[in-house]
């Protein structure tokens, strides 16, 4: 059976960390346990590695080691994916202030990445969001659909 590709955003590997959240946290420890499994192929961006500078250390060092650890595949951000951020901005999708949250989307359409994983609800893993995202892939000839989900809903994590 074929792997998943997930593109995880930023906030992926910040709840990995997130003593302030421990239902997310162990939900995305146990999201990690399936990747270290094999069970998932998983892909980033530069976009995540600037989010990723923008933190203070110790923090960014934590979250590079854990990128380290799980070798995702780092994608290359194309003029193509560019074009499809700003159709997106240009719809108001996402606010302006945060476009970096378009660009994820947009990276992984273009990648034909099967989900993008993140614990962004505002912006991303909502029902609306998908809807509009995955309206304008269409009105531009991207076909596949893209899922916006939490590791919830791809991880094996029962309650405790």
């Amino acid at each position: 059976m074929r792997k998943l590709k997930l593109y995880l955003d930023t906030s992926v590997w910040n709840f990995y960390f997130a003593d302030d959240a421990p239902d997310k946290r162990d939900i995305t420890k146990d999201f990690f346990a399936s990747i270290e499994k094999g069970d998932y192929e998983i892909f980033i961006s530069d976009v995540v590695f600037q989010e990723i500078n923008d933190a203070d250390e110790p923090k960014r060092k934590v979250l590079f080691d854990l990128i380290n650890k799980n070798k995702p595949t780092e994608l290359a951000i194309s003029e193509e994916m560019k074009e499809l951020t700003e159709a997106y901005m240009s719809r108001r999708i996402i606010p302006d202030n945060k476009r970096e949250d378009a660009a994820h989307v947009a990276i992984a359409t273009v990648s034909e990445i099967d989900a993008v994983i993140t614990w962004n609800y505002k912006h991303l893993a909502n029902l609306r969001k998908a809807e509009l995202f995955n309206a304008i892939n269409l009105e531009m000839g991207y076909t596949k659909r893209l899922e916006l989900v939490t590791p919830m809903e791809v991880s094996e994590h029962e309650s405790r």
